[in-house]
């Protein structure tokens, strides 16, 4: 057997691979923890833009929650402002337009959900120009509750004044009128000095005095009627003449009616006398009374003026003797 001194080939090359082996395994795993290291780095990375991204949308909601309710508040106190002041839709109305155009807007930006920074930032800066137009509202609200009041404070004086003058109205018009009453029945002439003449007209054209009844043409009735204070001018006076059986004697002729007396209610009467009276005079009033027969008995005179009663008289027709 041939032994020999130099090494075999194999167990030489062994501790070679060997070596080799492990670099590649320090490499690959040198390798695989970097990747690790790399996934590592890159899922926080992605995990603090996601919680940015969180964050952000939170924020966009709540800016979004916060101006809605932001408009809510000022529509509320618009609609209250509005619908407890009546006295203010005209003033409303001429600024309607400009906060109806508002409104829209601030609602087109509310309801985009994907309404931008700019586009909420711009909503915000509405909602403040509406409110500013609301605080205008108010004080214009204050300002007509000031005249409003004022003019309700006036109103009331005004009617206080108005019932007052009415009540010196109505005492003024009773005094006026109890005035006007006094004058007019101070005016009523007063009558003297009442005769009644029987006269016999004769063929020859002389007048007689007669008391005989058969003999009497006509009855002449006088009298003096004064007054100081009636005014100058035309008077009616009324004769009534009531004969013998108690009737009134009436005539086409005389002009006889029927009179309104202030104390005897309605009257017939037998002459109605025009007459021009002078104020502060006397005045002296005849009237012929014609009749073809006259009756035996008492003649009543009575003179009316101004519904008043002022004179009477009575005369006596006797029948007449053996030769009348």
């Amino acid at each position: 057997m041939t032994e020999t001194n130099y090494p075999s080939a194999n167990p030489q090359n062994e501790p070679q691979k060997s070596g080799s082996k492990n670099i590649l395994i320090g490499i690959l795993a040198a390798g695989l923890l970097g990747t690790w290291g790399y996934l590592l780095y890159d899922k926080n990375k992605t995990g603090e833009k996601l919680q940015q991204t969180e964050q952000q949308s939170v924020g966009y909601l709540s800016q979004r929650d916060s101006l809605k309710q932001m408009y809510d508040d000022v529509t509320i106190r618009l609609d209250s402002l509005t619908g407890n002041n009546n006295n203010l839709q005209g003033q409303l109305s001429e600024r309607q337009t400009d906060i109806a155009k508002l409104k829209t807007q601030i609602n087109t930006i509310l309801k985009n959900k994907n309404a931008t920074q700019a586009e909420l930032a711009h909503a915000k800066t509405l909602i403040a120009d509406l409110n500013g137009k609301i605080d205008g509202l108010e004080a214009e609200v204050t300002r007509l509750s000031g005249e409003n009041q004022q003019l309700t404070a006036s109103n009331t004086q005004l009617s206080a004044e108005k019932q007052v003058v009415e009540q010196n109205l109505a005492t003024t018009t009773s005094e006026k009128q109890e005035l006007q009453s006094t004058v007019d029945v101070g005016s009523t002439f007063s009558a003297s000095n009442i005769q009644i003449t029987p006269i016999h007209e004769k063929k020859n054209g002389k007048e007689k005095v007669t008391s005989t009844a058969k003999r009497v043409d006509k009855l002449v009735i006088s009298f003096d009627v004064e007054n100081r204070i009636a005014k100058s001018g035309a008077a009616d006076l009324y004769v009534i003449v009531t004969a013998p059986d108690g009737k009134v004697v009436t005539d086409p002729a005389l002009g006889s009616g029927s009179l309104t007396t202030r104390t005897d209610g309605e009257k017939a009467f037998t002459s109605k006398v025009p007459t021009e009276y002078e104020q502060g005079t006397h005045k002296n009033v005849q009237v012929p009374l014609r009749q073809t027969d006259f009756q035996r008995g008492d003649y009543k005179i009575e003179v009316y003026h101004n519904g008043f009663k002022i004179g009477e008289g009575t005369r006596t027709l006797k029948k007449g003797g053996l030769f009348g």
